[in-house]
């Protein structure tokens, strides 16, 4: 299996960035979909999932801002990013489930500038 991640960039603050994550190599749906991010210096936290049944959860920083949402027909999970805030700068990294396996993209960078 494989997670193609894109869709990072530079960006304004207060602007908006759309991370797109392509699976392949599976004959199987996930059990859940995901993006994690990780800053200079900290660990990867999670940022938000999305279950195959489409029950969503947001870390605490991304409520309000961020829209995660899966296409399974395009086998893609999408992270809509608005308001994005320089603190939001990170290497972002999609991540899917399936059973006991868990698969990671290759990572896309998001900057937000002041």
């Amino acid at each position: 299996v494989q997670l193609q991640a894109s869709g990072g960039g530079l960006v304004q603050a207060g602007g908006s960035l759309r991370l797109s994550c392509a699976a392949s190599g599976n004959n199987f749906s996930f059990r859940s979909m995901g993006w994690y991010r990780q800053a200079p210096g900290t660990q990867r936290e999670l940022v938000a999932t999305v279950s195959g049944g489409g029950t969503t959860n947001y870390a605490d920083s991304a409520k309000g801002r961020f829209t995660i949402s899966r296409d399974d027909a395009k086998n893609t999970v999408y992270l809509q990013m608005n308001s994005l805030k320089p603190e939001d700068t990170a290497v972002y990294y999609c991540n899917a489930a399936y059973r006991f396996y868990t698969f990671w993209g290759q990572e896309t960078l998001v900057t937000v500038s002041s």
